[in-house]
This record gives structure tokens, sequence and C-alpha cells, in this order.
């Protein structure tokens, strides 16, 4: 796409969109920056510091690959309390970095301090068939959240998996969240999560018709991959992108005109469905390399894709290994360079600095989860190639790797194996997306079940933290 195509198209969006984005904080209410100003393009998600993913969480080098991360220059970590462990073990990894004790090799190390970066959490579901988005719930998820991730506040919080639930729970959670921002200050910016576009669409409109204020994000996963990338068409395609924003019926369009500032892209390996392991067939005994050994995968449990997809995704990988690549790699660059240039293009991105310049250019948000150290590297290796081939960087980056051959010659490779040999190769699996939920779901959190909080010192502690606040006349969540 040249330049004037993306100029084409930002201008269409931004000439359909009709929604204000002014909001109506309470009186009083600090008001953040627009939160694409402040977040990073590329944020450590840490679903995979879980059961789901790996068989012992807690045997996983957490602590180091955080450690690792902070030093590649990443500044945004998202975590859920659905993903188990993980808040606590995300929590223990930054609070070791936050208040680090002195060695013999470092007496005195120097301190990772929490404005340096962004915390992102979920709320409001609990455990696979089990939501609670009442207000009761919601304040008492968050406020669990700072205890877990040691942290006064928390910048961004999604409403979690919204499509399980009604539009109404969905705006009483919303409502709630933003009562946390105003009144409580734990809350930056709110947003919702979910894995149906349209129904992510239609829930930011109704945000927006009915508070009066748009949402600060959206995260859509699994719907921008080599597989599957519906969210990004038109754009990614180049098939009449001004035009469709025009119409206004593209899924970045719509957002655009719902008021959302940004649209986040995540799961791009299909939550393990696009890499060299894959998800086994439920007939076979799946197995998967953790840095010890093979162990049985608790992927093939729980993962939602179809047996003829999971094979389907097999081909793509052995077609990767025949170009000399792993599919990993592949989807891994492929996302990251298309959602940046589609996030840049649609005005739905974040922020980042030109070099030797201090004017920023949008680019588009991706989150990306990793369970070791070396997976960490590539995805660095393969998102500074992008930033490279932008001319861009990222800010506040300190840590450095190794260079290779990840610049613009790579992104053609790229671009020409997932086009010319992978998508012809899904045949009519490209573009499928499993229905969620699934037909006949139930949620198992009884209505009299809903806002019922545990009985812990949760909200009491938090609760005091206020009284003192006020005492002292300090916000808890300005720092």
């Amino acid at each position: 796409m040249s330049d004037t195509q993306r100029s084409t198209s930002t201008a269409a969006v931004a000439a359909t969109t009709t929604a204000t984005t002014t909001t109506k904080q309470q009186p009083g209410a600090f008001v953040w920056p627009p939160l694409h100003t402040v977040l990073p393009p590329l944020i450590l998600g840490t679903a995979t510091f879980n059961t789901q993913y790996v068989a012992d969480p807690l045997a996983m080098p957490y602590r180091d690959i955080v450690a690792r991360a902070v030093e590649l220059g990443v500044r945004a970590f998202d975590t859920s309390p659905y993903y188990g462990p993980s808040e606590t073990l995300l929590g223990s990894a930054l609070d070791a970095l936050m208040n680090p004790a002195p060695s013999a090799a470092d007496p005195a190390p120097v301190a990772l301090p929490r404005s340096d970066f962004m915390l992102v959490t979920k709320a409001g579901r609990i455990v696979m068939d089990e939501f609670d988005y009442s207000p009761a719930w919601i304040r008492y998820s968050v406020l669990r959240s700072l205890q877990r991730l040691h942290t006064p506040y928390v910048d961004l919080v999604y409403c979690h998996d919204v499509e399980f639930v009604s539009p109404a729970e969905v705006l009483a959670a919303v409502r709630e969240l933003r009562r946390l921002r105003d009144e409580d200050g734990v809350v930056r910016y709110v947003g919702i999560s979910g894995f149906p576009v349209d129904v992510l669409c239609d829930l930011a409109a109704t945000v927006l018709a009915e508070t009066g204020e748009p949402l600060d994000a959206v995260l859509s996963y699994g719907h921008f991959t080599i597989q599957n990338r519906k969210l990004g068409l038109p754009w990614v395609d180049d098939q009449s992108a001004a035009e469709s924003a025009a119409r206004g019926d593209s899924p970045l369009a719509r957002f655009k005109a719902a008021g959302v500032d940004v649209v986040l892209n995540a799961s791009i390996l299909g939550m393990g469905l696009l890499t060299s392991h894959g998800i086994p067939p439920d007939s076979d005994a799946p197995k998967t390399t953790e840095g010890q050994g093979e162990s049985p995968s608790p992927l093939t449990k729980w993962h939602p894709s179809p047996l003829d997809l999971r094979l389907a995704c097999k081909e793509l990988a052995r077609l990767a290994v025949a170009a000399g690549e792993r599919l990993e790699l592949v989807a891994i660059r492929w996302a990251l360079e298309e959602w940046a240039r589609v996030g840049a293009a649609a005005n739905i991105g974040v922020d980042v600095s030109l070099r030797d310049s201090s004017a920023p250019q949008r680019l588009g948000a991706t989150v990306c989860g990793v369970s070791a150290i070396t997976e960490l590297e590539e995805t660095m290796l393969e998102w500074q190639g992008v930033l490279s081939g932008l001319g861009l960087q990222s800010t506040g980056t300190t840590g450095k790797i190794e260079d290779g051959p990840y610049g613009t010659a790579r992104r053609e490779r790229v671009l020409g194996l997932v086009q010319k040999g992978l998508w012809p190769a899904l045949g009519p699996w490209e573009g499928y997306a499993w229905p969620s939920p699934n037909p006949g779901f139930a949620n198992t959190r009884r209505k009299e079940g809903k806002g019922v909080t545990p009985n812990d010192d949760v909200i009491a502690s938090h609760n005091d933290l206020l009284v003192k606040r006020n005492r002292g006349g300090k916000g808890s969540g300005t720092s």
C-alpha cells in the first residue's frame, strides 16, 4: 500500500467517525491522556503463566521472562484472574524488579519505577463457564488484582470475554470500572475483550450510546492471524479500503464510529494452533516441548478448534519447514508486521516515536504471550525487524539482541510464503472462526450467587487505604 493509499484510508475512516470522544467523567475526576498516547505497541501477555498452556506454571522461569522482557524494552503486561496463577506470578516478578533485594554481586540494585510500565488485567470471567459481571464482583476482582500485582492501580481493565453475558451486564460492569476510575482512582482506562468481532463492534457502539462515553480499548483475539484476518479486513488485503471505510461496515471502521481509541490484537498464534507442535488431534498422545524434555500438552483438552482445522494447520507447519522456516515465527512476523501497518492505516493504534524526531506515528498494538526466554527473544527479534522496516523505534528500549536477517527482505519472504503457500493450503479453513460461546452454553454462576464476594480482607484493606488517602488528601492512583 502506498503512502497515498494509507492516507486516503485513514482519512476515510476519520470521515465516518460520528462519535464524540469527549468523556463524561464525574466532576473533579482526574482525566488521563488518551490511551493511544501512553500504551506501548507491544504488550507481553501472560495467559501462558497458566495450566491451560503449561503443565506447571510455578516451574516456569516467569521471573526471568519478565526481567528479560523489561531489559528488552517491554513496558506493558497483560494478565487476568481467569488465567489461574498468572496475576500472582506476574505480580511476584514485577515486585522483584520494583523492590530489588541487594546482593553481593549488586549491593545497590536500581529499582524499576511503577510509572515506567503499564499493567493490564481483566474482570468478569471466573472459570471456563462461570461469569459474574455484577458491580460488586467487578469491584472485588479489581481490588484483588491490585493485591496480587503489588500495585496501587491498574492502567487498563477489560470486561473479560463479553460474548458470554448480556449487553446489560456489560454496561453495568463498564460503569463500575469507570466508578473505580473516577472515585477510587485505581483504574485508568476501561475496555472490553472477546472473540466474536461483530459482538465486540456491537457492544462498543452500545457502550457509547448508553453511557455517552466511548471505550478506551477493545482487545480482539484470534481474528488477525495467518489463518483468520477478519479484524483487519479490508486494509490487510488492500481491497478498496477507503471505499469500505466510507461505508462503515468493516470492523475497524465500526470501532472508530463507536469512538474506540485503541484496538489491540492478541492470540496471534491462535492459542497454540499456529505452531510447529500445533494442537494434537484428540486421539493422539499430545506432546509439547517446555524446555525440560517432553511433557503432555494441556491444550488439547480445552482448545476449541475442530479436528480438521488442527490437521490443516499441521500442514502449514510442514510447508513452513519445507521453506526453511518455523510456522510460529512466520505467524508472529506476519501478524506483528501487518497489524502494525493496519493499525496505522485505520488510525486505531498507539503512538510510536519516529527516529530522530519527536513526532509520533500510530502503530497497531499487539499482545504476545511466551512461556520461555527463547520464545521471548525470538519474538523481540521479529518485532525489532518490524520497527526497523518502518523506520521506527520503540520508546524506552534498554536491552539489545544480536541482529539477524529480520529486516525488509524477511518481510517480503514471509509475506510471499503466507500468500502463495499457506493461505492456499488452508482451503476452506482460511477465515474460519469457531463459535463462542458454544451452542447450549449456560453460565454456572447462579443468579443468587452473583455479587457474592469471598469473606477475605480484599475490600476491607482497600477501604482502609481510602480512609488514609482521604485524610492525607492524596490520590492512590495518581502516582
